[in-house]
């Protein structure tokens, strides 16, 4: 996987930042589908690449729980966490017990659970 993200970091819109992003989630069936961050001047406007591959198999028919792992790069030495807009995206189609991998350019990696990232949940439970 640490390949695949590096080539995809090349495809990152990241003029402003500089901060190049790349994620890869897998389905329960073993598809991939990949995402890159791609920003705007007007930064309200940009999208991350946990959140372009995730629609992005939403887009092709994957629904709610239909999803394995995700894997995400920065093109960074840190190993760096999703922002909490992507976490909020992440809690509603990944089931909680699901593994979220989280790499620097060098391919160092720290696996954290959904529910690590999201301890405290803003579900559709809130809304009852």
């Amino acid at each position: 996987m640490k390949e695949k993200l590096l080539n995809l970091l090349n495809n990152s819109y990241s003029p402003y930042s500089n901060f190049k992003v790349a994620c890869i989630v897998v389905t329960k069936d073993n598809k991939e589908f990949v995402g890159v961050n791609v920003e705007n001047s007007s930064y309200g406007a940009t999208i991350c690449a946990e959140r372009n591959a995730i629609l992005s198999a939403i887009s092709n028919g994957y629904k709610k729980h239909d999803f394995e792992k995700l894997y995400v790069m920065c093109d960074s030495l840190k190993i760096s966490t999703c922002c909490m807009v992507c976490r909020q995206v992440i809690l509603e189609f990944f089931e909680k017990d699901k593994e979220i991998i989280c790499m620097n350019k060098l391919g160092e990696s720290k696996t954290f659970l959904v529910s690590d990232l999201c301890p405290y949940p803003f579900d559709s439970e809130d809304l009852k």
